[in-house]
């Protein structure tokens, strides 16, 4: 039952993800969510709280002009799920790392769900 518990939130965070649905996002997060995105081993980003994840995410919608991620396989472990994904986004505006509004994103990764009272309180990707 917890394993269908947590694929079910992992499912519906990663729709309300590629959908740039944030209050759906939110809807399955814990208060207290953690949050890390790891690039290449290093730590680049990370929030501690709902209201912080939420500042990144309303941020981070205004980067792209799509986004989509695929789950490729969940593997689940008691309370924890590691997802293998395909993410392809298009740019909305220009980074500071060269990419131009326009572009294309496309990389493979991995992320860390982990659960807590039937919500996601930690969020690691991967990439």
């Amino acid at each position: 039952m917890k394993n269908s518990i947590l694929k079910d939130l992992i499912e519906q965070y990663v729709k309300a993800y590629n959908t740039f649905n944030i209050d759906g996002m939110l809807d399955v997060l814990h208060e207290s969510v953690q949050f890390r995105n790891i690039s290449n081993g290093d730590v680049n980003t990370q929030t501690q709280g709902i209201e912080e994840f939420r500042a990144l995410a309303e941020q981070s919608a205004q980067i792209f002009l799509q986004r989509c991620q695929v789950i490729k396989s969940i593997a689940i472990t008691d309370d924890k799920a590691e997802v293998e994904i395909d993410y392809e986004g298009v740019l909305s505006v220009d980074l500071p790392n060269g990419m131009k509004a326009g572009e294309s994103v496309k990389l493979q990764g991995k992320s860390i769900y982990q659960m807590k009272d039937e919500k996601l309180v930690l969020i690691e990707d991967y990439s």
